[in-house]
């Protein structure tokens, strides 16, 4: 296996932008696994797909196409050949991705292609389970937290950039239920792994975040 860096933490933690600016910083690719979940969410809703109906969700999974793309831009993520970036962003995705993520058949497909990533190159992969089940084994291990608060406010801010219309008090409520059914779900619930380096954003901009992250990484490749 390549050296691979897992990052979890909860949504609104910031991990996304960490682990994009990581990468750049150390050349390591990165690997956005939320927006593989987001992918069959919004896969599932557009054919009104309800995450109880196995069967149905099963074949979505025979079918379906993921792939991330790197313009001089930004990261782009296709599904089914489409660029569905911006879409898998939406209020409707955000609502219902959580339901999704805890379908154990949903996990038992995903969980091998993230696996095989690693095997192909020196990747930074963050989501919720990465350093628990996808990569147990992973070279560095952080876990990302940040206040319920702040990550509402980061989260509400992102929907106004992106003309999405909430209030603050419909994002909050929403990362409080997501954060319930994660942690609560039978299937690879969201735990911090034991061996994990636990930094707390709430209080620290974003070049601080990379810096403490990079630290990280060079003291684990050193040692």
């Amino acid at each position: 296996m390549a050296f691979v860096v897992a990052i979890d933490g909860p949504a609104g933690s910031g991990k996304g932008t960490i682990t994009k600016l990581v990468g750049e910083k150390l050349n390591l690719v990165n690997v956005d696994t939320g927006a593989m979940y987001r992918c069959v969410t919004l896969d599932c809703l557009r054919k009104n797909i309800l995450p109880e109906e196995l069967e149905k969700i099963e074949k979505v999974l025979e079918k379906i196409d993921i792939r991330f793309e790197k313009n001089k831009e930004k990261e782009l993520v296709f599904l089914n050949g489409e660029n569905v970036t911006e879409e898998i962003r939406s209020t409707d995705v955000n609502l219902n991705v959580a339901k999704f993520a805890a379908v154990k058949i949903i996990r038992d497909k995903m969980t091998p292609l993230q696996r095989e990533m690693g095997k192909k190159a020196n990747i930074i992969m963050e989501g919720r389970d990465i350093g628990t089940v996808v990569f147990p084994d992973a070279d560095v291990k952080i876990y990302l937290d940040c206040s319920v608060e702040e990550r509402a406010n980061r989260r509400y801010k992102q929907n106004l950039a992106k003309g999405i219309e909430t209030t603050y008090e419909e994002v909050l409520a929403s990362i409080k239920e997501r954060h319930r059914l994660e942690t609560e779900r039978e299937v690879a619930p969201f735990v911090q792994a034991e061996d994990a380096v636990y930094l707390d954003s709430t209080n620290l901009t974003i070049e601080e975040v990379v810096k403490k992250v990079v630290e990280i990484i060079e003291n684990k490749k050193n040692a």
